[in-house]
């Protein structure tokens, strides 16, 4: 079926596409014209199924009503639910979202960027890869309305939203030392990112708080992109050569998901033989016997909030860079008891 156009509603009507593009973009009171007119378009526009051009609204009035969401991975449970927060929020507001998945992958991640900025969107919020510096710091240039979130760039001006990582790392540690756990591993992705680093050294600060030396033999990085089968054997490989750890902290649910099958694989009881904390939540860690413990990120205020902060931009309000760090909830479930648990109630 053909799309409807201006001059389709203008036609069946009687009166000139010009009339019909002022009505439709909410200046017919302004411009003096009938409320019968403005009804009669309005009910024809929808019997058609009328849809703007949004590009082409873009070049006339330099809004496209349209932003751009660029994460790791839609499919990721943290990103997912971000997306949709973002997409739920900017829909109330009349802003539709287009998403694009980096898979932290620097060539898909500017390919992603440029399709959205030659779509003319009217802002961006991005969680950006670690090789994408020169376009964000150029974006900041050229005062392009951008919210960075999850991660940011410390020496670049610029709006962003994250949770206190060290926090969550910390938290998580001293937890696991007032259960009883002294060989706490930490599995982690190798990269630069600066949320991932704050996880290492909030698990480092906790270790030397509660007087337990800090082992690089008990960190695991994984290079990101790795695939899922390789990830399962290489944490495999890092617990059989470490029989000691009795507690492990993963940075991310990508890697906290094929962990947890790797200790199956391995004959692994959770907790009886290692106790386990991960970053993020999701309904596998919340429906599993035994229920995993993890950092919980405000995901709905995260979404929420980059948004806010994106409008105000694109509004002209925003006076300077906004900074938003929010604080991260340890959600204590069964794959941490606690090593006493096990004197009065024995695995069998």
């Amino acid at each position: 079926m053909k799309k409807a156009s201006i001059k389709d509603i203008a036609k069946q009507i009687g009166v000139s596409a010009t009339t019909v593009s002022i009505v439709l973009n909410g200046q017919g009171k302004e411009r003096k014209i009938s409320d019968r007119i403005i009804a009669e378009i309005s009910k024809v526009a929808d019997q058609l199924n009328y849809r703007p051009n949004q590009f082409a609204k873009g070049l006339r009035t330099g809004k496209t009503h349209t932003l751009g969401l660029i994460v790791d991975d839609i499919s990721n449970f943290f990103f997912g639910h971000l997306a949709r927060v973002v997409e739920e929020e900017a829909n109330k507001l009349g802003y539709t979202v287009m998403f694009c998945s980096s898979e932290n992958n620097e060539g898909k991640a500017r390919n992603a960027l440029g399709s959205l900025l030659e779509k003319q969107m009217d802002g961006l919020i991005i969680a950006p890869t670690s090789g994408m510096l020169p376009e964000i710091e150029k974006l900041g240039k050229e005062k392009k309305p951008l919210v960075l979130i999850d991660r940011y760039f410390p020496h670049v001006p610029g709006s962003y939203v994250t949770i206190d990582n060290f926090k969550g790392a910390y938290d998580s540690v001293a937890h696991l030392v007032k259960q009883g756990y002294r060989s706490i591993a930490l599995v982690t992705n190798e990269t630069s990112q600066l949320q991932l680093g704050d996880r290492l050294e909030g698990y480092t600060a906790a270790l030397t708080k509660h007087k337990l030396s800090f082992q690089p033999r008990l960190v695991k990085q994984i290079p990101f992109g790795s695939t899922e089968q390789k990830t399962i054997k290489e944490i495999e490989s890092f617990v059989k050569a470490h029989p000691s750890i009795d507690a492990i902290l993963f940075t991310s649910n990508n890697i906290g998901i094929p962990g947890l099958e790797s200790l199956r694989n391995l004959r692994k009881q959770v907790p009886a033989d290692i106790a386990i904390v991960c970053f993020d939540d999701n309904d596998l860690f919340r429906l599993a016997s035994p229920g995993i413990t993890v950092v919980s990120q405000p995901i709905k205020a995260i979404g929420k909030k980059a948004l806010d902060i994106l409008l105000t931009q694109i509004e002209g309000k925003q006076t300077g860079p906004t900074h938003v760090v929010l604080k991260p909830n340890l959600v204590v479930r069964d794959s941490t008891p606690g090593k006493s648990w096990f004197k009065t109630f024995p695995v069998v």
